[in-house]
C-alpha cells in the first residue's frame, strides 16, 4: 500500500507494524465480539436519499458541544495507553486535536497525565477544547483528586463512563497472553503499580446517587458515557446531566447488545425536550457514518480506535490524517446528499 487511502487503511499498516498482542489489546471485542462487527455493520443497512439541485458550493462542518465551537462534529473519544501505540502517546493525540481544533478526551488510563497532554494542546491552541473520561475508584478520595486536576487543568466537562462495573471477557486478549509492558506507567496515578494487568480498581456500586455525589463538589458539566437505552437516558435528563454518550464501549464489555447506531434513536427521543446534548461513538469509519449518525440526531460523533491506528503509523502526523481524511469525506457526504 502506497499510502492510506481510508480509516481502515490505517488499521491494515497498524496491524503490519505492531506486534500481535498488543494490536490485539486494541482491536479486540468482548467474547465471540458480536457486538464489535454489528457496530459497523448496522451503518451499512443505512442509506442516504440524496437530495439534488441545492448548492453546496460552501459546506459548513462547525458544531458547538455544551457551547463551545469547534471545526467539525468528528471529535476524539477516551482511549487508553497511547504511548504502547507511539512514544508520544497522549501528547501527540492532543497536539493534533488542538492543531485541527476538535474536541479530544483524555482516558483516565493516560499513560501521560492530563496536565502534560493539556500543556501540549495549549502550545498549538490555546482553546482547543479537552474533556476527562472519569471511571470512579473505590478510593473516592482519588477520585475527588482527579477532579479538581481537571478543573485546574482546562479540561471543560468529565465524562463518566458508567459501562464498565466489571471488565468485559475480551478473548483475544487472553488468547494472545497480553500483559501491559513493565515499562509503561499510568500518567494520572503516578504512584501505581501494575503487574500487567489493570482496571480493577474500578468502583462496582456505583449508580444514579453517586451522580449527585459528583455534582455536589464540581461545577464543570456531567457527561455519561456508556447510555445505550432511552429510560436510563431519560434517568440522565432528570439527574441533570449536560450530555450523554451513545456507547458499548466499543464492543468490548457486554457482547450482543445493540450497535449504538441502532440505540441512538431511542436516546435522542428521551432526550428531546431537554437540554441534555447526545452524542455517539462505536464502528464510526467513514464521513457517510458521521452523516448518519447526525441524521438520527447526535451532535458530534467520537473516534477509538481510529485514532490510536494513526498514532501508530505516524504519530502526531497520523492522528491529524485520520481526522483530516474523515473529516474530507464528511463534507464530500454533506455535499453529495445536498445537505
Amino acid at each position: 500500500m502506497s499510502k492510506p487511502a481510508c480509516l481502515d487503511d490505517y488499521e491494515t499498516l497498524a496491524r503490519q507494524k505492531m506486534a500481535g498482542p498488543e494490536f490485539g489489546f486494541y482491536c479486540t471485542g468482548a467474547e465471540n465480539e458480536v457486538t464489535l462487527r454489528r457496530n459497523r455493520e448496522a451503518y451499512d443497512r443505512l442509506l442516504i436519499r440524496p437530495k439534488v439541485l441545492i448548492d453546496v458550493s460552501q459546506v459548513d462542518m462547525t458544531t458547538r458541544l455544551l457551547g463551545h465551537r469547534i471545526s467539525s462534529p468528528i471529535c476524539v473519544a477516551p482511549t487508553s495507553l497511547h504511548v504502547m501505540a507511539h512514544h508520544q502517546g497522549e501528547k501527540a493525540t492532543a497536539r493534533a486535536c488542538a492543531s485541527l481544533d476538535t474536541c479530544y478526551c483524555i482516558s483516565s488510563y493516560s499513560n501521560y497525565s492530563m496536565e502534560e497532554a493539556a500543556a501540549e494542546s495549549d502550545k498549538v491552541n490555546k482553546n482547543a477544547l479537552r474533556w476527562f473520561q472519569l471511571y470512579v475508584e473505590k478510593d473516592r478520595s482519588l477520585t475527588e483528586k482527579l477532579v479538581r486536576r481537571c478543573e485546574k487543568a482546562g479540561f471543560k466537562a468529565l465524562v463518566l463512563t458508567v459501562d464498565r462495573p466489571v471488565l468485559g471477557r475480551r478473548l483475544q486478549e487472553f488468547r494472545s497472553g497480553f500483559k501491559l509492558p513493565k515499562h509503561l506507567r499510568f500518567g494520572n496515578f503516578k504512584d501505581r503499580e501494575h503487574d500487567g494487568y489493570f482496571g480493577y480498581d474500578v468502583d462496582a456500586s456505583l449508580n444514579w446517587d453517586d451522580v449527585v455525589w459528583l455534582k455536589r463538589f464540581t461545577k464543570l458539566p456531567i457527561i455519561i458515557k456508556g447510555i445505550m437505552r432511552g429510560d436510563d437516558a431519560a434517568l440522565a435528563v432528570r439527574h441533570g446531566v449536560a450530555g450523554v454518550i451513545v456507547s458499548n464501549h466499543g464492543g468490548r464489555q457486554l457482547d450482543t447488545c445493540p450497535a449504538t447506531i441502532e440505540a441512538l434513536p431511542e436516546v435522542v427521543r428521551a432526550c428531546r425536550n431537554s437540554k441534555v446534548e447526545v452524542y455517539v461513538d462505536g464502528g464510526i469509519r467513514r464521513g457517510s457514518d458521521v452523516f448518519k449518525a447526525l441524521a438520527l440526531g447526535a451532535r458530534a460523533v467520537f473516534l477509538g480506535r481510529p485514532i490510536i491506528y494513526g498514532l501508530v503509523y505516524q504519530g502526531e502526523e497520523g492522528v491529524k490524517q485520520v481526522l483530516t481524511r474523515i473529516q474530507r469525506d464528511f463534507e464530500a457526504t454533506m455535499a453529495l446528499a445536498g445537505n
